[in-house]
C-alpha cells in the first residue's frame, strides 16, 4: 500500500525521532538539490559529492560570511550531516536513492572550516 502521508507529515515523523537537525536544514538540503540540478543542467540523479558541493555553493550564496554559522545552528557541522539529512528523508520516502547510494558518499567531501572560512576576504578602504 502506498504511503499517503504528505511530505510535511513525513518530515514531522523525522523531527520526532531525530532531534539533531532543525526543520530548516531539511528544507535547505531539498533546495540545494534543486540548485545542484539546475547547475548541472539535469533532472536525474545527483551524487552525494555533487549535493554536498551544491549545499556549500547555495549556503555561501545565500548566507555569505554567516553560512557556517547558519548551518551549524541547524545542526549541520560536516558533509556527513548532509548525508544524514538526505538518508533521513530517503527513509521517509521524501527523497529517493539509487542502489549504489550510501551515507558514506557524503563523508569528508570538504572540511566545513575550510569550505566556509576561507575564500572570503573583507577589504577595508584605507
Amino acid at each position: 500500500m502506498a504511503d499517503e502521508r504528505s511530505d510535511e507529515d513525513k518530515l514531522e515523523a523525522i523531527l520526532r525521532r531525530e532531534d539533531r537537525y532543525r526543520r530548516e536544514a531539511y528544507a535547505f538540503v531539498q533546495e540545494s538539490l534543486e540548485h545542484t540540478r539546475r547547475r548541472l543542467t539535469r533532472r536525474g540523479h545527483v551524487t552525494g559529492r555533487e549535493l554536498a558541493e551544491g549545499v556549500r555553493e547555495l549556503a555561501k550564496e545565500r548566507f555569505g560570511l554567516l553560512a557556517k554559522t547558519v548551518l551549524n545552528q541547524w545542526g549541520v557541522h560536516s558533509t556527513r550531516d548532509i548525508g544524514n539529512l538526505v538518508f533521513n528523508m530517503i527513509d521517509e520516502k521524501i527523497m529517493v536513492k539509487q542502489d549504489s547510494d550510501r551515507p558514506e558518499d557524503f563523508d569528508g567531501v570538504y572540511d566545513f572550516d575550510e569550505a566556509f572560512g576561507s575564500g572570503f576576504k573583507i577589504e577595508l578602504e584605507s
